[in-house]
């Protein structure tokens, strides 16, 4: 069946097609099922093909890992509560990492203990047998390595948003520690690429960056969680990408790059919606209000019962709802939209009001609330709605707590300075809703709290809004 390569290839021409498709229908929310079930297809149609590859050994092992993995994910994702969906893609992610590492592993393993020779045209031998090539070798090499610290560091973050783990973990000469820890890895890598293969090196090699990965996330803030996802999302996708060169595959190559290339896209988007470089995320101290200097916050947190909210709302014109992620914990997102379409009914103009990295992940809150049925057009995102503050009556913020802190603007020595932030203290009258006194993710006291117009609603958030239902209800009988 010589017809059989150019079609395998098509296949993959055609998943890539279907990736690349499936990511740009992601980017709107009408539009974001659809894509992932185009992008899904896209996958079969790959793994399929791959099945069809003359030189394919194993087919039944691979067909095992396949069920095992799709039953996996299949009740994972029918059981995982929308709360836990962040820790869920920080793990899905370090699997992908790990896949890729994997990939490297079993191609460096092949030729530890052989006698690997570099020739002039840059291709190695191993044992007189022809090899991949120099620029193959090192590819491997360095798939493994961005694929290990991925995996690793995934993991940890997953344990950080699982709350397994305290949020930061600091020592004297930490960054000096990790840096001979990278170029430790580095060197070993360099070692093995230019033909020095053996197992203990090799075993060496993934030790170390394994352990970078660990050390390089355990010191980051859990605020700076969301950039962190999608950071190590951007690394698995190159680590993928360069196996794919490895294995001579296409669809890994370019499905890899798509992955990388978003990645880091968004990478940077986040790392801007707080102000802050990359490496200050990787390397700074948001997030380290523990052990920072507490300022006393003038004034006192002003209490307000559900039924007064309820009637500053409806006699209100204008009402903005600041969801974060204390409305996920409460999943209260189905009460708020019932709230706010009793607001709408009685001709209170209700927006939605959406910070880049509210919640635990990018895109949090709009996947909550396009769950609960939240129409695309009453959500807006921090650009938008900010020159709306003023003029609007009532804000009400659920659950939301840094992102809507005056401190990033008015404080240089919080740890959150500098960050852009939802300008709620400008409306006339702010309602906070809130379990109790405690801080935000960022450890940090929040002014918005005591300041003038505003006043706390305390309780579970999905407790509050139906109060807030039931109250509004009342007026209207």
């Amino acid at each position: 069946m010589a017809w059989l390569p150019d079609v395998i290839k098509a296949c993959y021409f055609l998943a890539a097609l279907l990736f690349i498709l499936g990511l740009k229908r992601m980017s709107s929310p009408r539009t974001a099922r659809g894509g992932i079930v185009w992008a899904g297809v896209g996958m079969l149609v790959a793994v399929l093909a791959t099945f069809a590859l003359p030189d394919m050994h194993n087919r039944g092992l691979i067909l095992a890992a396949v069920l095992i993995g799709v039953t996996a994910a299949w009740w994972s994702g029918r059981r995982v509560a929308m709360t836990a969906m962040p820790q869920m893609v920080a793990l899905y992610n370090g699997m992908g990492g790990g896949a890729a590492a994997a990939i490297g592993a079993a191609e460096l393993f092949s030729y530890a203990g052989q006698a690997v020779t570099l020739l002039d045209g840059g291709e190695f031998t191993a044992n007189g047998a022809a090899t991949p090539g120099a620029a193959q070798l090192a590819l491997a090499v360095l798939g493994a390595l961005i694929g290990s610290v991925s995996f690793s560091g995934s993991l940890i973050a997953f344990a950080k948003l699982q709350g397994w783990l305290d949020r930061r973990f600091v020592f004297p000469g930490q960054r000096a520690v990790n840096l001979l820890v990278l170029a430790g890895a580095v060197v070993l890598g360099g070692m093995i690429a230019s033909g020095t293969i053996s197992m203990p090196l090799i075993v060496s090699f993934f030790v170390l960056a394994l352990l970078f990965g660990l050390m390089m996330t355990l010191p980051i803030g859990g605020a700076d969680m969301p950039v962190v996802i999608s950071l190590y999302n951007a690394f698995t996708g190159l680590a993928v990408a360069f196996e794919g060169f490895v294995l001579q595959n296409e669809a890994m190559i370019i499905a890899g790059t798509v992955v990388g290339a978003a990645g880091t896209l968004l990478t940077q988007l986040m790392a801007k919606a707080m102000n802050r470089s990359i490496g200050n995320v990787l390397f700074g101290s948001f997030g380290a209000a523990a052990g920072a200097e507490v300022h006393a916050i003038a004034g006192s947190q002003k209490p307000i019962e559900a039924s007064d909210a309820a009637v500053m709302m409806a006699y209100a014109e204008r009402v903005v709802i600041v969801p974060g992620y204390g409305m996920a914990v409460a999943q209260a997102q189905h009460k708020v939209w019932e709230f706010a379409k009793l607001l709408i009914e009685r001709g209170v103009k209700v927006k939605f009001a959406i910070h880049p990295v509210a919640g635990r992940m990018p895109g949090h809150m709009n996947v909550l609330l396009a769950e609960a049925g939240v129409p695309y057009d009453l959500i807006a995102d921090m650009d938008d709605i900010n020159p709306e503050f003023p003029n609007t009556d009532v804000a009400l913020v659920i659950g939301a707590n840094d992102v809507v802190n005056p401190l990033a603007k008015t404080d240089p020595s919080s740890p959150i300075y500098g960050m852009p932030i939802l300008d709620v203290s400008a409306a006339r009258h702010v309602i906070v809703v809130k379990r109790g006194k405690g801080t935000g993710f960022a450890g940090i006291e929040n002014a918005l709290f005591y300041a003038d117009n505003a006043r706390m609603l305390y309780g579970d958030g999905q407790a509050a809004a139906g109060q807030l239902v039931s109250a509004i209800k009342t007026l209207d009988s």
